[in-house]
């Protein structure tokens, strides 16, 4: 039987995807080793210029260190790169995001193809294992009806739209039967799931947490425009992550206003202060380095940065992305100023997060990943990650942890 490995780039959406793909072989055999696999499958990324770098740079090694594997790209990437991959012959085949359920049928093809299929699909597939997972990434929609001035990923992933909701809970319910009780909803834009469908993400939530085996959900990324009260009400339920996830990209009205955001500051910090005080720990987007962002805006920036109540970050220097707005935008902030930025704001986050684990170091309920000789990791309900040390075997278990030492580097238990 030929061997299929995937290799996938990117987001949590990307890594639903593969998963999508890997449950719809059905005369291949997955394969952990890329060196002896007969098609390699890369489920890309586009976000930046960087992005499509790497994807391009792993199909080139592959090429030179397993020459004979029929390389498949799939995933953002192929709408973005692919016809031009495609046609200097750097890949076998592509296809397109509607065609990744596809992917048994697909693989048979003896001819190099390029199926870019439509971006109006949505997929019915029922993931019932994640493999090598703990926890289990759940997809609720697809799309984004943003126009964000520096992103790209609504031309390669379409308009918003929401999968159906008996879908995804029977999704959960197989997946809770086999013995996942972390579930993490993702997508390309989560907050603006139900929309289409006459319902919302707090009456989905709700219904998850009626699923036997459901003991806490995560929630991948949400708009600060799309946290509602209907939503609010939902904090203090005992299956919801302590930890939420909204994504700002800036704290600077000007630099919001240049990247064509939906959210102000001022409404940004009332909304995370009024979910702080509900005991969460709170993460964020932000973009380093956004043409634009002089001296006087990014003093700003952190002033206000210091005020919100942050445990997280995802930092990314900014990286010019071809076919958006911001591509255009003058002036461009220099690369060794952009770096000097991105470890400014790290480093306030990091100290930020050193004092949040220090005053939450009891009461921590963690789900293991598998281990090695007795040294576990996983995350704790606020999302901090804790290593855990013990002579039993303790992979994919829950385990309840007080008086947690926390250093600066991480937190650690013995059990």
């Amino acid at each position: 039987m030929q061997k299929v490995y995937f290799k996938t780039f990117g987001c949590r959406t990307n890594q639903f995807d593969t998963q999508v793909m890997m449950s719809k072989l059905k005369d291949y055999e997955l394969t952990d080793d890329e060196l002896h696999s007969d098609y390699i499958v890369v489920n890309s990324c586009t976000v930046t210029n960087g992005a499509d770098s790497s994807v391009r740079n792993y199909i080139s090694s592959m090429k030179r260190k397993n020459p004979n594997a029929k390389v498949i790209l799939a995933g953002c990437g192929s709408h973005s790169k692919g016809e031009s991959l495609f046609e200097d012959k750097k890949v076998f085949g592509v296809i397109g995001h509607s065609e990744k359920e596809n992917i048994n049928t697909v693989l048979k093809n003896e001819k190099p193809f390029y199926q870019i299929g439509d971006l109006e699909h949505i997929d019915s597939t029922i993931v019932e294992e994640f493999v090598g997972k703990s926890r289990a990434f759940i997809k609720i929609q697809e799309g984004c009806d943003f126009a964000c001035s520096y992103c790209i990923i609504p031309q390669v992933r379409g308009a918003a739209r929401s999968h159906k909701e008996e879908t995804i809970l029977e999704q959960i319910s197989k997946l809770a039967s086999n013995g996942f009780g972390e579930f993490i909803l993702t997508g390309t834009n989560v907050g603006s799931y139900g929309r289409d469908h006459n319902t919302s993400m707090a009456k989905l939530l709700k219904k998850m947490s009626n699923i036997r085996g459901v003991r806490r959900i995560r929630i991948g990324s949400l708009e600060p425009i799309q946290i509602d009260d209907e939503f609010m009400e939902l904090l203090n339920e005992p299956w919801m992550a302590k930890q939420m996830h909204i994504a700002l990209q800036h704290t600077s009205d000007k630099m919001l206003e240049v990247m064509n955001r939906r959210n102000t500051y001022k409404t940004d910090l009332e909304l995370f202060n009024k979910i702080a005080s509900q005991g969460y720990a709170l993460g964020t987007d932000f973009i380093v380095g956004h043409p634009g962002e002089d001296d006087v805006e990014w003093k700003m920036a952190m002033e206000r940065v210091k005020e919100l109540p942050l445990t997280h970050v995802h930092a990314f220097s900014y990286s010019k992305r071809d076919n958006t707005v911001s591509a255009t935008m003058k002036p461009e902030i220099r690369g060794n100023i952009a770096k000097e930025r991105h470890r400014e704001l790290t480093a306030i986050i990091k100290a930020k997060n050193y004092a949040f684990r220090r005053s939450h170091n009891s009461n921590l309920e963690v789900l293991l990943e598998n281990g090695k000789e007795g040294v576990y990791q996983g995350f704790d309900q606020y999302f901090n990650r804790v290593t855990v040390k013990s002579n039993e075997d303790l992979s994919a278990n829950w385990v309840f942890l007080n008086n947690v030492e926390v250093t600066d580097a991480g937190n650690q238990a013995q059990i």
